[in-house]
């Protein structure tokens, strides 16, 4: 039997204008991979989240030989609490950052909601550092002037203090969200701001970003939970304004889809890296 790999401890690399990013670089086994070579990921996460969510299909990948980098984006998690700034812009900045300080390219991105639009954003303006593209419920569609609204509304519903870390499961309907959480004397606290969430998502409600996905050059799959909150027409729509774009849609799953249904997304990304 194997020895199971230490956990990766979490590092921190500063970007330009001074944000701290935490992230993990996880390595597979040696003798793991076959040739050819795999592709280094990049995981991003959506909004709220943090990088522990991907920890249900991290194994998985590692198994497959690929290196894998999760990260906590800015005004998430272990990261810069407060940034300034949290443009879409600012968040491209980072995952470019990070590419380029762990030598990376050129990786896979793959991206869950928010995390889905920055790794769109990315690919279309650094093509030479992307090898190819993995959006799991995520895509240009825009604006929805009513998401800030929606979004402040979804906070304030969290009853927070949360007495404890299976409170927060119970309420968020899975354990990975209790994982970003931290104890002060009242309870326990998601680990974001409010008012710095909501900043996240502010251009969405004025922007959409077809003309950045025109500009995409690398293969795509474009990943749909049966369940979850993209709409169908909005991966019609990508496919033909790109028609190589490869969709999935998995069943039986929810926005999160890599929280509820691992097995089936590292089933879609393994065929489509296969190809």
């Amino acid at each position: 039997m194997q020895t199971p790999q230490p956990e990766p401890r979490t590092l921190t690399l500063t970007t330009e204008d001074t944000i701290r990013l935490a992230y993990r670089d996880h390595h597979p086994r040696p003798g793991t991979a076959t040739p050819p070579p795999r592709p280094p990921l990049l995981l991003l996460h959506g909004l709220a989240g943090h990088m522990g969510e991907w920890d249900d299909v991290l194994p998985l990948l590692l198994a497959d030989g690929h290196r894998v980098v999760t990260y906590d984006a800015r005004g998430h998690g272990a990261s810069t609490r407060r940034p300034r700034d949290m443009t879409r812009a600012a968040c491209v900045r980072d995952t470019v950052t990070l590419i380029r300080e762990l030598a990376l390219a050129p990786v896979t991105l793959v991206g869950q909601s928010l995390g889905g639009l920055t790794a769109l954003l990315t690919a279309a303006a650094h093509p030479e550092l992307i090898h190819s593209l993995i959006l799991i419920e995520a895509g240009p569609n825009g604006p929805n002037p009513n998401l800030p609204t929606e979004i402040a509304a979804w906070l304030d519903s969290w009853p927070t203090p949360f007495k404890s870390p299976a409170a927060a499961a119970d309420f968020f309907g899975h354990e990975a969200w209790a994982r970003n959480l931290e104890q002060r004397e009242d309870g326990w606290h998601p680990r974001l701001d409010h008012d710095t969430t909501i900043a996240a998502i502010t251009e969405l409600a004025t922007h959409a970003y077809w003309s950045e996905w025109t500009r995409i050059q690398c293969p795509t799959l474009v990943i749909r939970a049966a369940n979850g909150t993209m709409p169908p027409t909005e991966p019609t729509q990508m496919i033909s304004h790109r028609p190589t774009t490869q969709l999935t849609v998995i069943p039986d799953a929810t926005h999160d889809a890599h929280l509820d249904q691992p097995e089936r997304l590292h089933a879609a990304m393994t065929a489509f890296l296969a190809r």
